[in-house]
């Protein structure tokens, strides 16, 4: 079984996540995605919040679980025995920094990281902008998908 890794916060999962997420479960027989867990960050939304979103998105598609991590990737990886992290690239800079994570990665393990560009008109959404958007009142539907709802 070729079983994949997608980690990140999805603080909230954005329509480039989504994309990227759709365009991976082609690749893979199951793709595992991995909300990381940082005691140490602020997030907007709840673990739980985040898990429903995704589930939700996602609520038909039988190659796709949810799970959460605290650690090292490369550890969370092993544990549920995947051969791969999938990453999706937005620019230039995403690209020096998954790199260097990438290669660190490899450093420890023999985990290969697949990199996926994300589609044009989605390049400019970071989760960051999102959490932006929604703390001064924007309209942020154009950024997510619909199961992101803000209370």
């Amino acid at each position: 079984m070729r079983r994949a890794i997608f980690p990140g916060s999805f603080d909230p999962l954005t329509l480039g996540h989504h994309d990227i997420i759709k365009r991976g479960i082609t690749l893979f027989d199951e793709l595992i995605i991995a909300i990381g867990v940082n005691a140490d960050k602020k997030y907007m939304f709840s673990l739980e919040e985040r898990m429903g979103f995704i589930e939700a998105a996602f609520v038909n598609e039988s190659k796709i679980k949810v799970q959460t991590y605290e650690g090292l990737t490369v550890d969370f990886c092993k544990k549920v025995d995947a051969d791969f992290i999938l990453r999706g690239l937005r620019n230039p800079g995403d690209f020096e920094f998954e790199k260097a994570i990438a290669h660190t990665n490899r450093s420890l393990t023999e985990i290969e990281t697949v990199f996926l560009l994300t589609a044009s008109g989605k390049s400019f959404i970071s989760s960051s902008i999102v959490r932006d958007v929604i703390r001064n009142g924007g309209d942020y539907t154009g950024l997510v998908p619909t199961t992101v709802i803000v209370k």
